[in-house]
C-alpha cells in the first residue's frame, strides 16, 4: 500500500467507523498508557513511603516539578497534535509535518532550559514547592534526577500525543507503557537493592523515561506515523508557534495550575506537619490514578472529535461527546465507589504504621471520591472545546478546577476550619467546576446539532 493509500485508509477509518467503536478503540490504549504512567507514579510513592513519612512527603513535593514538565510536554503535544489532526482531516499533509516537527524540537529545547534553570536553583525550587527542612534533603535527591530527564520527558509527551491525534494511540502506548513497566521494576532495585533511597526512585524514573523516548522516536523514524519529524521542517514563521501555543493553552492552564495547586496544597498541609504533607501526597497519587482513567478516555475522544470537526462531520462530533461523557461518568462512579469502600486498606499499604497519615488521608480520599464521577462531564467539556479550536473557552474551563476555584479554597478554608479545609479544597473545587462546565458543553452540543442540520438542508 502506498503512502497516499495509507492516508486515505486512515481518513476512511476516522470519518466512517461507528463513533462508539472508534472512541473505544482509540481510548483503550490511551487509558492503558495513562494508567501505567499513574501506576509508576504510585509505585514511586509506595516504595519511597517505606523510607519514612518525610520521604513520602518528598514525592508530593517533586510531583509539582513533574507537573511543570508535563505542562510543557502536553501543551506542545496537544497543541501540535490538535492542529495536525485538523490538517490531516483536511488532507493538508505538508502543514501537518511542519507543525509536528516544530512541536517536537521546541519541546526538547524548553525541556533543556528547565533542566539548566532547575538544577542551578534546586534548593530554592524545592522550598518554593512546599518542602519543609526535614523533607528538603529527600526532595533534593529526587528532584535533581527528574530535572535531568526533563528534555526527553517533554519530547516523549509530544510524540505520544502526535500518535494519538493521528488515531494511532496504540503506538504511543507501546513507548509510554514500556517505560512505565520498566520504572516499576527498577524502583525497588535502585531504592533498596543499591541503597540509593529517594534518589534511586528518581534514577529509575529517568532511565525509564529515556527508554520511552527512544522507542517513540524509533517508531517515528521508521515511518509508523503519518507525519515526519524533520528539523528542516521546523517553522520559521511565528504564527505556527503561536497557533501551537494557543491551541495547547487549555492544557498549559490545566497542567500548569496542577503544579501551582500542588505547591499551594503542600505549603498549607506543611502547617500541620510532615504527616499532613505525606497524607495529601499519597491521596494525590491515588486520585491521579483514578483521574487517569477518564483522562485516557478523553484523549481517545479528542482525535475523533478533532478529525471529524476538520472534516465537517458535525454529527459524529456530537455523538462522540455524548458517548464519552456518559461512559466517563459511569466508569468514574464505579472506580470512586470501590476506592471509597477500601480507602483505609489502600492508604494502609503506603503508611499503615503512621496512624496520623492514615486518619488524614482517609477523610480526604473519601471526600474526593464523592465528586470524582463529575470528572466524566468536566473532562469531556474541556477536551471537546480544545480539540475544535475553541481555545479561549477551553482555557477558562481548564483554569477552573485547579486555579479559579481550588487556589482560593485551599488558601482560605484552612483559616476557618483548619486541616479540614486542606482536605476539602479539591472536592469542593470539582463540584464548582461541574456547575460551570455543564452549560458550556450543552451550548456546544446545540451548536453542533444546528451545524449538522444546516448541512442536511444544503
Amino acid at each position: 500500500m502506498t503512502e497516499k493509500e495509507q492516508r486515505q485508509a486512515q481518513y476512511e477509518k476516522m470519518t466512517k467507523t461507528p463513533v462508539p467503536r472508534l472512541v473505544a478503540v482509540l481510548a483503550v490504549p490511551t487509558i492503558a498508557s495513562m494508567l501505567v504512567s499513574a501506576l509508576y507514579n504510585m509505585a514511586d510513592t509506595f516504595f519511597v513511603s517505606q523510607l519514612g513519612t518525610s520521604a513520602a512527603g518528598a514525592v508530593g513535593i517533586v510531583f509539582s516539578l513533574m507537573a511543570i514538565i508535563q505542562a510543557i510536554g502536553f501543551t506542545l503535544g496537544m497543541g501540535s497534535g490538535t492542529i495536525v489532526s485538523l490538517h490531516l482531516g483536511a488532507r493538508e499533509e505538508d502543514k501537518a509535518v511542519c507543525v509536528a516537527s516544530t512541536g517536537f524540537f521546541l519541546a526538547l529545547a524548553l525541556g533543556a532550559l528547565l533542566t539548566v534553570a532547575g538544577s542551578v536553583f534546586i534548593d530554592p525550587l524545592m522550598r518554593l514547592m512546599g518542602a519543609t527542612e526535614t523533607i528538603l534533603p529527600y526532595a533534593r535527591d529526587y528532584g535533581k534526577y527528574i530535572l535531568l530527564a526533563a528534555p526527553v520527558m517533554c519530547a516523549s509527551f509530544v510524540m505520544n500525543n502526535l500518535f494519538r491525534y493521528e488515531g494511532k494511540a496504540i503506538l504511543g502506548t507501546i513507548g509510554i507503557g514500556t517505560g512505565g513497566i520498566l520504572n516499576i521494576v527498577l524502583d525497588p532495585i535502585f531504592i533498596f537493592g543499591f541503597g540509593l533511597g529517594t534518589a534511586g526512585a528518581a534514577i529509575a524514573t529517568a532511565i525509564s523515561q529515556l527508554v520511552s523516548f527512544c522507542i517513540l522516536l524509533t517508531l517515528f523514524l521508521t515511518g509508523k506515523s503519518d507525519v515526519r519529524l524533520r528539523i528542516s521542517k521546523v517553522a520559521r514563521n511565528g504564527a505556527v508557534y503561536w497557533n501551537i501555543f494557543r491551541t495547547g493553552l487549555p492544557t498549559l492552564f490545566r497542567q500548569g495550575l496542577s503544579s501551582v495547586a500542588t505547591m499551594a496544597l503542600n505549603i498549607n498541609a506543611a502547617l500541620y506537619g510532615d504527616a499532613a504533607v505525606a497524607a495529601m501526597s499519597i491521596v494525590g497519587r491515588i486520585m491521579t490514578f483514578m483521574f487517569s482513567a477518564v483522562l485516557g478516555l478523553g484523549q481517545g475522544f479528542q482525535p475523533v472529535a478533532g478529525y471529524n470537526f476538520g472534516a465537517k462531520k458535525y454529527g459524529r462530533v456530537y455523538e462522540a461527546i455524548r458517548f464519552t461523557a456518559t461512559v466517563g461518568t459511569v466508569v468514574m462512579t464505579a472506580i470512586s465507589l470501590a476506592i471509597f469502600l477500601f480507602s483505609v486498606e489502600i492508604l494502609g499499604a503506603f503508611r499503615g504504621d503512621d496512624a496520623q497519615v492514615l486518619a488524614i488521608g482517609t477523610f480526604a480520599l473519601r471526600a474526593q471520591c464523592l465528586v470524582m464521577p463529575f470528572c466524566g462531564i468536566t473532562t469531556t467539556a474541556n477536551m471537546a472545546l480544545q480539540c475544535t479550536r475553541q481555545s479561549g473557552k477551553a482555557a477558562f474551563l481548564a483554569m477552573c478546577r485547579q486555579g479559579i476555584f481550588f487556589l482560593p479554597l485551599v488558601l482560605l478554608l484552612p483559616r476557618f476550619v483548619g486541616l479540614t479545609g486542606v482536605q476539602l479544597a479539591q472536592p469542593l473545587s470539582d463540584a464548582l467546576t461541574l456547575a460551570v462546565s455543564l452549560p458550556f458543553l450543552l451550548a456546544f452540543c446545540r451548536k453542533l446539532r444546528k451545524m449538522e442540520a444546516g448541512q442536511e438542508k444544503e
